[in-house]
């Protein structure tokens, strides 16, 4: 495996090279193939950037049959063949049932685009600066988005002091018992709470980054009323558990919300193509021509595989059954898992295919993921200490797939969990009950 044109040349910015030492060739559904044609099941898929798995052939078919015809590939913010059909099927798939009319505006490659653009447009609207974020958010790392981006890991490179956001406690920070919404509505009825009058929340259903970490429906809904009683816009982040990652296409679309303003990323394009956008109601648009732009906010490529991807799997609901049918069995091992161990070693987080196990530590949740790609199991953590094994397989994963790759997570997770019950660390539930 030749990886020194990596080692001598590439920034040590690297991160995920760092878990998974193998040169990737070729990607296929939900499996990754290295160099010498080894396979792994991929728990990783770009971040969840490829809901429908690696070079889905639905999505390839449209986009190989538009570039032999020399379809447009860039084209700035210009009308196309391609961004028209995108926009009339993502209007009448996705806006037109659920009765909303927001307007739709393409910001860029990544998902802290649009993000930018979205606390942007709330400070100009309500003319003030102050953004609400949460504990454990993750918003993106350009500057705007760091400010609202909850890990110090993150916000300590960025070499600013960044300003203009108040962190919150989100949903069961302080415990189940305590509504943080409750909190925000009392600071920001207090003159002196010292907290300035926002423009904006944003917040997150599930936390991503942050551990998959999901807010309560309650929560969301009430935190929906403190936006309306203090005139804030509520900004829903929907990059990471949106486009069915949670079971239906919006994460929000069971809670009961009407956010002013979502952003979407990731798995938008469906085939790990850059793609962002900024949905708005219409009274909030309002941008001068050019007012926020980029270079490549007109991916041609990208529209025509999310066309695609919203003909194919959105028109009805089987895929988002499929969906919940695969979040179901995730639960129930990762609950068999949980409660293979005493002393609470794990627990479960999430929601839909966007779950956690949540291990006591960083270092057993490391162990764990290292043994899984020994195991050829490509799979990350995430929360504030790296401590939580994050599933975010394709939602195309066949459910036999889906079982062997989660026997590997029990497998590996036994294989560690024995290392340390021969250590006196930790003992299993059947050892306790013998």
């Amino acid at each position: 495996m030749d990886t020194d044109i990596f080692e001598s040349h590439e920034s040590e910015v690297m991160s995920y090279a760092r878990s998974f030492p193998v040169v990737f060739d070729q990607a296929k559904g939900s499996y990754l193939y290295d160099e010498t044609g080894k396979e792994y099941i991929d728990f990783l898929a770009g971040a969840g950037t490829l809901n429908y798995g690696h070079n889905n052939p639905v999505l390839k078919e449209k986009l190989l049959e538009y570039i032999q015809r020399d379809g447009i590939v860039h084209g700035l913010d210009m009308h196309t063949a391609a961004k028209r059909e995108f926009m009339d099927t993502f209007y009448e798939v996705i806006l037109k049932p659920r009765d909303m009319d927001h307007v739709m505006q393409f910001t860029g490659p990544t998902g802290t685009n649009a993000v930018e653009a979205a606390l942007k447009i709330a400070r100009v609207i309500k003319g003030r600066e102050n953004i609400i974020s949460f504990t454990n958010g993750f918003h993106g790392v350009s500057l705007g988005s760091l400010a609202a981006t909850g890990n110090s890991h993150h916000r300590g490179v960025a070499g600013v002091t960044l300003g203009g956001v108040t962190p919150m406690p989100y949903d069961g920070y302080l415990g189940d018992a305590f509504d943080t919404t409750e909190y925000l509505d009392k600071v920001l009825g207090d003159s002196s709470s010292g907290v300035d009058h926002p423009a904006a929340v944003i917040v997150e259903t599930v936390q991503g980054e942050g551990g998959i970490n999901a807010a309560s429906f309650e929560w969301l809904r009430n935190l929906e009323k403190v936006c309306r009683k203090h005139d804030m816009l509520l900004i829903l982040d929907d990059i990471q558990a949106g486009c069915g990652r949670t079971g239906s296409f919006f994460s929000f679309d069971e809670v009961g919300i009407n956010p002013d303003i979502i952003t979407l990323s990731k798995s938008l394009s469906g085939y790990g193509l850059p793609f962002a956008m900024v949905l708005m109601k219409p009274d909030l648009d309002q941008w001068k021509p050019g007012e926020h732009n980029g270079t490549f906010r007109g991916h041609n490529l990208a529209f025509v595989t999310a066309a695609a991807a919203l003909n194919h799997y959105w028109r009805d609901d089987k895929f988002a059954k499929e969906v919940q049918k695969k979040a179901d069995i995730i639960t129930d091992r990762f609950r068999e898992i949980a409660n293979s161990y005493d002393d609470h070693w794990f627990y479960l987080n999430g929601r839909g295919m966007m779950q956690g196990l949540v291990a006591r530590d960083g270092e057993l949740a490391e162990e764990i993921t290292k043994a899984c790609f020994k195991r050829q199991l490509v799979i990350e953590t995430s929360g504030a200490d790296d401590q939580v094994i994050k599933t975010l397989c394709p939602l195309t994963i066949s459910e036999e797939d889906l079982t062997r790759a989660l026997d590997i997570v029990k497998d590996s997770v036994s294989e560690v969990m024995t290392d340390r019950i021969k250590r006196g660390e930790a003992h299993s539930v059947s050892s306790l009950a013998g």
